[in-house]
């Protein structure tokens, strides 16, 4: 990834005009890289697992993580230049606690079918994740948002970089193109 990339995706999360109470945060596929496991065991930057209770080690490699990052941070960087067009997550603002947070997002990990039946929903993944939101409705979206000031992800290009808010109407999008 080249300099000026990095800068416009870091300028897309952290914009110059974030408020000071909203912080970042990535929600991480550990099933897309296993590298992803291993920086969330070295990173001094808060995070948890989003499943709960006692993981096998293979659940543990492969599992959602939640993580509170910082613009400068070396976890920030490893990121960005190893997974931003690998589908490795999300990034979100929001001013509530870590804690609060991972409840939130965990409500949302098992969904029902159209039968009934219980499934893992990888919204963490960004080409789930920006298929599924403009499906939503303003109810489903306000549920998804919640505290959740806005949504940061991958395109489906390397150079895309999508904003989503939920303005209590409709879905916001801002696409924006890395030069």
């Amino acid at each position: 990834m080249n300099r000026r990339l990095r800068e416009t995706i870091l300028d897309a999360i952290w914009p110059d005009n974030l408020p000071p109470d909203l912080r970042v945060f990535a929600a991480l596929d550990g099933a897309q890289d296993p590298r992803i496991f291993y920086e969330m065991q070295s990173t001094f930057c808060e995070h948890d697992c989003l499943y709960a209770g006692s993981l096998p080690m293979d659940l543990q490699r492969a599992a959602p993580y939640l993580v509170q990052l910082e613009r400068e941070d070396r976890l920030t960087r490893f990121l960005l230049e190893n997974g931003w067009g690998r589908n490795w997550g999300i990034f979100l603002r929001t001013d509530i606690r870590f804690k609060d947070l991972r409840n939130h997002l965990r409500s949302f990990l098992r969904v029902k079918d159209e039968k009934g039946s219980r499934l893992i929903f990888r919204y963490y993944d960004p080409r789930v994740f920006r298929a599924y939101l403009p499906t939503c409705t303003p109810s489903e979206l306000q549920k998804t948002f919640g505290p959740i000031q806005s949504f940061v992800m991958e395109g489906d290009d390397f150079e895309d970089i999508l904003e989503m808010k939920f303005d209590q109407r409709e879905l916001q999008t801002n696409r924006r193109r890395a030069e």
